[in-house]
């Protein structure tokens, strides 16, 4: 199977072609931003279609991160990823950005629970636990980051995601020490990939998965304030 993946969630914008049956990756190419999406994901993915030497046809899907993460990121990568599919008549499946970052750290024989935290602002995380086989303990969510502690009755965690730092500073002295801290500023683009490979279209839609709506400002009538949202959830 031929998978362009595309991840557009944080602070990165990236793309992969994977081949499944050579486990090899064909081409693949990360930029690191905070914004500048748009501009940046369909020259970059002109770029690795170009070195992996696949015309779009020749794919046999898409995968897309489907956050959480930045609204406008999801925005630019879930559109692109569907109008390509539409163009190439090929299926698009979505990743949880949760679920990519966690996937590098699950093991068959894994027991130590891996806790994803994603910075959601205002002193929250997105967050989600999974057992060390990669089960969810904890569903994915929102919450303030003094609450995603109670991820500590699980045992010492492996934390990781770009609020993991945030989240082991808070660690109660009670709980067993992380151990791993792992801040990334981004999933690895080549677990997208995997992850969208194995995916089922059905199950697996390529729709925003934002745990919470945008952060809407009414209009201040005469202050001249317009209504407006911030670009991360």
């Amino acid at each position: 199977m031929l998978v362009l993946a595309i991840d557009t969630a944080l602070e990165f914008c990236a793309a992969a072609v994977l081949d499944t049956g050579s486990e090899q990756f064909l081409a693949r190419e990360s930029q690191a931003m905070k914004r500048g999406h748009a501009e940046a994901l369909m020259p970059l993915i002109a770029r690795v279609m170009a070195d992996a030497a696949l015309p779009f046809t020749e794919l046999d899907r898409i995968a897309v991160t489907t956050g959480p993460g930045s609204f406008t990121g999801l925005r630019v990568g879930i559109s692109a990823a569907r109008g390509l599919a539409l163009a190439a008549d090929k299926p698009v499946v979505g990743v949880s950005t949760l679920a990519a970052y966690a996937a590098p750290l699950v093991d068959d024989s894994g027991e130590e629970p891996i806790v994803v935290a994603i910075d959601a602002r205002h002193d929250h995380v997105y967050t989600q636990t999974f057992s060390g086989r990669g089960a969810t303990l904890i569903k994915p969510a929102v919450m303030p980051v003094d609450e995603a502690l109670r991820a500590a009755r699980f045992g010492a965690p492996r934390l990781v995601g770009n609020a993991a730092q945030i989240l082991a500073a808070r660690w109660s002295a009670q709980a067993e020490a992380p151990l791993l801290v792992e801040t990334r500023p981004g999933p690895d683009i080549g677990w997208v990939a995997w992850i969208g490979a194995a995916a089922q279209p059905e199950t697996a839609p390529a729709r925003p998965f934002y745990l919470r709506a945008p952060d809407a400002k009414p209009q201040a009538a005469k202050s001249g304030v317009h209504a407006g949202m911030q670009p991360q959830g």
